[in-house]
């Protein structure tokens, strides 16, 4: 058995050793043989038994039971994936077309809903055109393969979704990472390679943090020195909930002119999968031709694009689904800091509750949240720093006031009752 197991992650295994490419390196066979490392990763993959609602059944690696939990690990944040009309514009998709595309997009993949939502996205954008893919992994990999070549310059901020990393390498481009919304780090990024195409990509909402992106000092940056710079703006964790109209950050800042393309992804607000890129008209009609992910894979269901238009449909007809999430957000965030919890400098509905360096305490405290019916998955590095480890929640607007108070009761009696003990709050 491996001594200080405990001192181990992901990160240390990444290289393999072994003579055979189909055999896992030493020491993480024995690494995964140690029944603690076994037991933080029974918390993965666990078995959801009904819709991803606010309060939903789980069948529970823990121990094996199924139970009824509060979910605050989901990313149905309007809760369109269950909406009645979303659901029933699924099922009559499924009637007349079949459950899949059977098809890649060129060549007989391509249909009239998809035709028809792809403008409606663009139209609700404000862009000229607009390119479906699978998956919201697919789109922004195929962006930047598609995009960029060697000898170009990819620049991400440090906290940017791997997504967009893993595209960067298929595509050849040299990458550059600036600190997290760091403005004079970027600047000198830009000032050491100006004159190369460049492509900036930044998130709208960072997605372990909850905070914004800096947009309005990145445009005035790119603007006053940097005018052939690219801006890229994955808004996965913003469309449908930012700005007066839902249109994501972009349009939070008024700055939706300024975006060159404009990422989102299907299976978070809009409640179903896949992932879109709004942006001019020639340069989509360019990514047609050269981004593999949607060029080899199959188009999109047809009948989950027609829940997805219904779901466009339903979050903007009215703000009524981002009013409830908004007071849903603000009510537990005042909440959680009047518990003295560090929630960091959250101010989306993605909320970190950072709990420290002690992985052994994270899971601890996730077993107990779970069997006392919380489901809030913990976060360990390296996906976080390791001086941060982190339970992530996800509010959503169908969650009810009495379900987050008893959501809460369990936060104190478990979170807050153990950091308490460990004398950090």
């Amino acid at each position: 058995m491996m001594k200080n197991a405990l001192n181990f992650s992901l990160a240390d295994f990444f290289f393999n050793d072994s003579t055979n490419v189909l055999t896992p390196p030493s020491d993480f066979l024995e690494w995964m043989q140690d029944e603690r490392i076994q037991a933080g990763f029974s918390f993965f993959e666990q078995q959801l038994l009904d819709a991803p609602r606010a309060v939903t059944k789980i069948h529970s690696n823990i121990d094996g039971k199924d139970r009824r939990v509060i979910n605050f690990t989901s990313y149905n944040y309007l809760g369109l994936s269950t909406h009645p009309e979303v659901v029933q514009a699924v099922i009559d998709g499924v009637k007349k077309y079949g459950m899949g595309a059977s098809g890649s997009p060129m060549l007989s993949g391509t249909f009239d809903v998809h035709v028809k939502f792809a403008r409606m996205l663009a139209d609700f954008k404000k862009k000229d055109d607009c390119i479906l893919y699978s998956s919201g992994l697919g789109g922004n990999v195929g962006a930047m393969q598609g995009l960029l070549r060697k000898g170009d310059l990819l620049v991400m901020d440090e906290k940017i979704h791997k997504s967009l990393v893993d595209g960067g390498t298929l595509s050849g481009a040299k990458m550059a990472f600036f600190k997290h919304n760091d403005m004079e780090h970027l600047d000198q990024i830009l000032s050491e390679n100006k004159g190369k195409r460049t492509l900036l990509a930044v998130e709208g909402v960072y997605s372990m943090d909850g905070d914004l992106v800096k947009l309005p000092e990145i445009v005035d940056m790119i603007d006053s020195k940097y005018p052939n710079v690219g801006i890229y703006l994955d808004e996965a964790h913003s469309s449908l909930m930012f700005g007066k109209s839902g249109r994501g950050v972009g349009e939070h800042f008024g700055l939706e002119e300024k975006v060159g393309m404009d990422y989102g992804t299907l299976s978070k607000s809009f409640g179903g999968v896949g992932g879109f890129i709004c942006s001019n008209k020639m340069i989509i009609r360019y990514l047609k031709g050269y981004s593999s992910p949607y060029n080899f894979s199959c188009a999109p269901s047809p009948a989950i694009v027609c829940g997805l238009m219904k779901s466009l449909e339903v979050a903007t007809r009215d703000s009524t689904l981002r009013d409830k999430l908004w007071e849903n957000t603000k009510y537990f965030k005042e909440k959680l800091q009047a518990l003295k919890l560090n929630i960091g400098q959250t101010v989306s509905q993605v909320i970190p509750i950072i709990i420290g360096s002690s992985g052994e305490m994270l899971f601890e405290m996730a077993t107990e949240l779970q069997t006392h019916g919380l489901f809030l998955q913990p976060v360990d590095f390296p996906a976080v720093p390791a001086h941060e480890r982190r339970f992530r929640l996800s509010m959503t607007s169908q969650i009810t006031k009495e379900e987050m108070d008893e959501a809460l009761n369990i936060i104190e009696d478990v979170i807050v009752k153990k950091l308490k003990k460990a004398g950090t709050i």
